[in-house]
């Protein structure tokens, strides 16, 4: 059985991938190696597996003010490297008009992956944020990460920023979640009774040739044993660190309250459904975003997105307090309540401009400007 590394509950943590831009075109540059030069040897500055992708992790912090205090700092160091380099960093779950095929990054599991799947390696031109939950051991990873499953398209919803693509307008509030539908490993994972039966899972998947190690499943929720944690993988990249770590805090507060009533009876709220439910929820959301029509029920009741959304935030309200971080789940409510969700206020800009170069500008401008 794989060996569950146990972290402080509710220990959170967080991953940003930024697009590395020409500072004069604002199209993708393949510019990691030589940005990388620059941080030599850094935990929290990554490559990326394709070479325009700046990755900021973060360290395992104990609040949000701490992990925002910390992402903050990592952006303002990366801005003034790639204006060094004549680049600048953006935020968003895709391109909007950038058209070239994906340079891969020149390191070995990152080549593997290559040679494993061919052209569609250089498809897929996506960036996103990553949450990090810890959790006391294997079995409550599994269990958290079940009844994380039917929240998904409420997390894609509130973290759509991808509607457009290569020099579309998508109609997608998330075409992200789209381009790795075609990967082999994306999107809702499974669900586990244990962690046993998910350990057997992973030696039967390499054992068969479907995975080199656990770090090849790429699922939207998966449990990361050696860091003690839940990861939440569903969002696109987020605009600015202060609208990372407000999805952030929402996780948080939702896994606390997960923590507490995993197994009960959760009323109105989201709870597992049938695969093709799911499955369809999920595509309703990075379809829609907020507007999304949510499948609630066995028996087919639909009800507005937005509607769990009010109910889900009122739900885990008494936990964000509790970890005095309600301030965070406030930054959502605004967002939503003043249409300004990332996808909503791109597509402000383009119908303003009907320009996309303007789009990525305005993109550049709010990560440089919170940066200053």
């Amino acid at each position: 059985m794989i060996e569950f590394k146990a972290s402080e509950p509710l220990s959170i943590g967080l991953e940003l991938e930024l697009q590395l831009l020409n500072e004069r075109t604002l199209d993708l540059a393949d510019g990691i190696l030589p940005l990388m030069e620059l941080f030599p040897g850094s935990e929290y500055v990554k490559p990326e597996f394709i070479q325009n992708t700046v990755e900021i992790a973060s360290k395992l912090c104990t609040s949000i003010a701490e992990l925002e205090s910390h992402v903050a700092s990592l952006v303002s160091e990366l801005e003034v490297k790639c204006r060094a380099l004549g680049m600048v960093l953006c935020g968003a779950g895709s391109h909007p008009f950038g058209e070239r095929l994906a340079l891969i990054t020149p390191m070995p599991r990152y080549l593997n992956m290559e040679r494993k799947y061919g052209y569609l390696s250089h498809t897929q031109v996506t960036f996103a944020t990553h949450v990090h939950v810890g959790v006391r051991s294997g079995d409550e990873a599994i269990a958290i990460m079940r009844a994380l499953k039917a929240y998904l398209p409420l997390v894609i919803a509130l973290s759509a920023n991808s509607p457009f693509w290569r020099g579309y307008n998508t109609g997608h509030a998330s075409y992200r979640h789209r381009i790795l539908a075609a990967t082999r490993s994306y999107g809702i994972p499974p669900s586990f009774e244990s962690w046993r039966s998910f350990s057997s899972f992973v030696a039967t998947s390499i054992r068969a040739g479907i995975f080199d190690s656990i770090h090849d499943i790429h699922w939207d929720i998966r449990p990361r044993p050696h860091l003690g944690t839940v990861e939440l993988r569903a969002m696109d990249a987020q605009s600015t660190v202060a609208d990372a770590v407000a999805l952030a805090g929402f996780v948080r507060a939702l896994v606390g309250f997960l923590m507490r009533e995993v197994g009960s009876e959760v009323g109105d709220l989201p709870h597992p459904l049938p695969w093709w439910m799911e499955k369809d929820n999920h595509f309703q959301a990075s379809l829609l975003g907020m507007d999304a029509q949510y499948v609630h029920d066995e028996q087919g009741t639909v009800v507005p997105l937005a509607e769990v959304w009010d109910k889900t935030a009122a739900a885990i309200q008494s936990t964000a307090e509790d970890l005095s971080e309600a301030t965070y789940l406030d930054r959502l409510r605004h967002a939503v309540a003043g249409d300004k969700i990332g996808y909503m206020r791109q597509r402000e800009v383009y119908d303003q401009t009907g320009s996309f170069e303007e789009v990525v500008s305005s993109l550049v401008a709010a990560l440089r400007d919170e940066a200053a």
